[in-house]
């Protein structure tokens, strides 16, 4: 297959608000597991310790702020349509913007085009929370609800004419969201692919059912392929990738992340066990994928595992590990293997694009990040020999005169298994020197104007921090690879000083020149037009402020129904699961 590349992402994971604060939270082996918060559900209610019938045997996960926050101004949604909306839906519309942004796609306002919309999603909980009542369903409950239309959702907003689906094979929907997304683009169907994942956890059920079938940690701790490891901490989240072949992407001079040399997916078939992992698929899986890729087991020092810290399914994917990297030539060096499951949980649906963005990341840094609890093995593991080596700690990775690569897996729970090859970027062409005499134009706008006040402050401070930057390629991001609004602010500065003193003081200047004062004054300029024949590159740049409020399924409004049926809604929901999601107690509704 073509290489694709990754030119642009975004994420909310528990401790981690975007990508940067996602490498942080790895970088120092941070644990982002708490409590079950209680707009969830009263914890003491449905645990029990020695795990009663309709009892849970944990406390504990990795949860999501703010889950009932939504900007649905910006994506022009009604607040009582915004209402019934299941959150999961509403949070990929504000990562996949973000992940756009990322990449220097200005979407609104463009053409119809064929880009594709691949997004895992299986977890229903806000149906089950907000559907209690027949007398108050209406259509916005399902189109809001709908797992189908978690991807459709987005291709809607957006008026993206590519493939769109909504893919659902449990812990491996992410990544093979990505395969998909990677096969669409080779054979030309979609020119553009947005791919992901997304859960959330709202309601007890699951978590009862799984604790039911000896699967989750008693201790709320997720111990890849380490001592004591007794289940796996279920956990939220939600990562977007934008992926583009990788000769459009340099023709465009984009910034690429890196590159998907090659993915496989399979099934493990008949097993001893409709739930039961075959090591023998696992191995098939990322030898095709190597395969694909035209590389060797030895090429990859570093595989980002499942490891969801089940002692039999951690043991049979080491073996599988094991027997794939021992083959050809691969005991020439050792391979570090982690998962992100230690750190975040196990974002089931979202799983699989965490682990890859965790290890776009770690290309990226040229590190090699620890996994928690690696400092003490599974005795299992200990007793084997080969190249495989847990990431006890952070160390540099070097690239020993190749391009450094990865594996990363994700196995379903009902056997479709995934694997990607990914690759560090190629080395970009240096930006071109900037030009004193010029006059730089940075071109700002939002959909209001407390978010463009937001949005300056933002570009203040982040170019305070990068004194480095191109002032050119600043200018061609701003203008080219961001959709335009009708709040607006335009700066025109000869260096990156004078912008940023500019920025600083809220200064919209624009008096210098004739674009930026027909930008202010409304006109749609076309920004690649006239800087068609510049040298200048996309780069990364703060992405749109969104601005938050409240919506969810018991908020009163005045489309919504009369207030005895809300009452009776929220009465019904509170009894069920005890407290209402987004904070308001079963006291507090009555």
């Amino acid at each position: 297959m073509e290489s694709i590349a990754i030119i642009g992402m975004s994420c909310r994971f528990p401790g981690a608000n975007g990508t940067d604060a996602l490498w942080t939270l790895i970088r120092d082996g941070g644990d982002a597991i708490s409590e079950v918060p209680p707009d969830r559900w009263d914890v003491d209610r449905y645990w029990s310790e020695d795990l009663a019938p309709g009892k849970m045997c944990t406390r504990r996960g990795g949860f999501l702020d703010n889950v009932d926050r939504f900007d649905a101004a910006f994506f022009g949604i009604s607040p009582r349509e915004a209402n019934d909306m299941d959150p999961q839906q509403r949070i990929v519309l504000e990562t996949a913007w973000e992940a756009l942004e990322h990449a220097g796609i200005a979407i609104a306002g463009r053409p119809p085009s064929d880009t594709g919309v691949f997004l895992g999603m299986n977890n229903w909980d806000y149906y089950r929370v907000s559907c209690t009542d027949r007398d108050c369903l209406h259509a916005y409950n399902g189109t809001g609800t709908m797992i189908g239309l978690g991807a459709n959702r987005l291709s809607y907003q957006l008026n993206l004419r590519g493939p769109s689906m909504t893919i659902d094979t449990a812990c491996s929907s992410s990544l093979v969201s990505v395969h998909l997304a990677c096969q669409s683009l080779t054979t030309g169907e979609s020119s553009l692919a947005i791919a992901g994942g997304v859960n959330l956890i709202l309601a007890p059920e699951v978590t009862i059912i799984l604790s039911q079938m000896g699967l989750i940690s008693r201790d709320g701790r997720c111990r890849s392929f380490a001592a004591g490891a007794n289940g796996y901490v279920r956990s939220e989240g939600c990562g977007i990738v934008i992926l583009q072949r990788l000769s459009d992407a340099q023709r465009e001079r984009r910034s690429i992340l890196a590159v998907i040399r090659a993915s496989a997916v399979n099934h493990g078939g008949t097993t001893n066990g409709l739930i039961a992992p075959s090591g023998g698929a696992q191995q098939a899986v990322i030898r095709r994928a190597l395969d694909s890729a035209g590389l060797r087991a030895g090429d990859l020092s570093l595989i980002e595992g499942h490891g969801t810290g089940t002692p039999l399914g951690d043991a049979i994917e080491w073996r599988a590990l094991r027997a794939v990297m021992s083959a050809d030539g691969a005991n020439e060096r050792s391979c570090a293997v982690g998962s992100i499951k230690s750190n975040i949980g196990h974002a089931e649906s979202a799983a699989g694009i965490a682990g890859l963005i965790k290890v776009i990341l770690a290309l990226g840094h040229a590190t090699i990040p620890a996994s928690q609890y690696a400092s003490d093995p599974n005795p299992y593991l200990r007793s084997e020999r080969g190249p495989l080596v847990l990431a006890a700690e952070s160390r540099p990775w070097p690239s020993l005169g190749a391009p450094r690569r990865a594996g990363v897996s994700a196995f379903g729970v009902g056997g479709t298994n995934a694997h990607l090859v990914v690759e560090e970027a190629p080395e970009r062409p240096a930006a071109a020197p900037a030009d004193d005499r010029a006059q730089y134009v940075l071109p700002l706008s939002a959909a209001s104007e407390s978010a463009l006040a937001t949005l300056i402050r933002r570009y203040a401070a982040f170019l305070a921090e990068r004194p480095e930057m191109s002032l050119g390629d600043i200018r061609y991001t701003a203008a080219c690879g961001r959709s335009h609004f009708r709040h607006r602010a335009a700066f025109v500065a000869s260096t990156l000083t004078e912008l940023q003193e500019q920025l600083e003081a809220g200064r919209s200047i624009h008096d210098r020149d004739e674009h930026a004062d027909l930008f202010l004054r409304g006109v749609d300029l076309d920004w690649p037009a006239l800087y068609a024949s510049s040298t200048e590159r996309i780069v990364t740049l703060p992405t749109y402020p969104f601005e938050r409020r409240r919506f969810w399924f018991d908020e009163p409004n005045d489309e919504g129904p009369p207030r005895e049926q809300r009452q009776r809604l929220r009465s019904r929901a509170a009894s069920s699961i005890g407290t209402i999601p987004g904070g308001s107690s079963k006291k507090e509704i009555q």
